[in-house]
């Protein structure tokens, strides 16, 4: 006497093992394929973001002293104001890419080699910081923001790191504060102290 053949089954639903096998095999091979895609979309996305950030600084690092050397056209300013930007910008010039050459650092990306000190934000701080200097903080701090976030941008887009920006910055601030000269008119500057919170108007002859 034979006893009858016992089919195996998997849980109360009844998939044979081999259905199972097959499903699940399928199951992993679709997670194995829509996996690497996800990620390899958000690579993508990410770079596309970080490609928008360096071109606003881009945008920025040409804005900010190209506004400082309008302001010298709207102001009339000409014969000071014009001849004052002219001279910082051709110093911080100068001094950025003297450096460059000298110290001859490789960018964060392995670019070679002239990462030390930033250009773009030595640029955009001269022209922030000749904005300040010479028409006051009302147009100087906005400029100021602008220069900080093409610094960021030049770190976010692997082209600096922190030492580049933070050399460009003062390069190109001690390059303005060195020939500009508070324009001879009416100022507005924020002030405050520890009862005070405003803004005060200063006018030079």
């Amino acid at each position: 006497m034979h006893a009858a053949p016992c089919r195996r089954r998997l849980g109360p639903g009844g998939i044979s093992h081999p259905v199972a096998g097959l499903l699940l095999t399928a199951a992993l091979c679709l997670g194995l394929t829509t996996t690497p895609a996800r990620a390899q979309n958000e690579i993508l996305q990410k770079e596309r973001e970080k490609g928008d950030i360096e071109t606003a600084g881009d945008i920025l690092r040409a804005v900010i002293p190209l506004a400082g050397f309008g302001a010298t056209l709207l102001h009339e300013d000409g014969n000071d104001g014009s001849v004052q930007f002219i001279l910082s910008y051709a110093v911080t010039q100068g001094v950025t890419h003297g450096l460059k050459g000298a110290i001859d650092k490789r960018r964060p990306n392995g670019d070679c080699c002239d990462a030390f000190p930033s250009g773009h934000t030595s640029t955009a701080f001269m022209g922030a910081a000749f904005i300040q200097r010479r028409y006051g903080w009302a147009y100087g701090l906005p400029a100021y923001l602008g220069a900080g976030f093409v610094g960021y941008s030049r770190i976010e887009a692997d082209k600096h790191d922190a030492a580049d920006v933070l050399m460009g910055a003062a390069v190109g601030i001690l390059g303005s504060f060195a020939f500009t000269t508070p324009y001879p008119g009416v100022t507005v500057t924020p002030q405050a102290d520890g009862r005070i919170v405003g803004i005060r108007l200063s006018a030079r002859w």
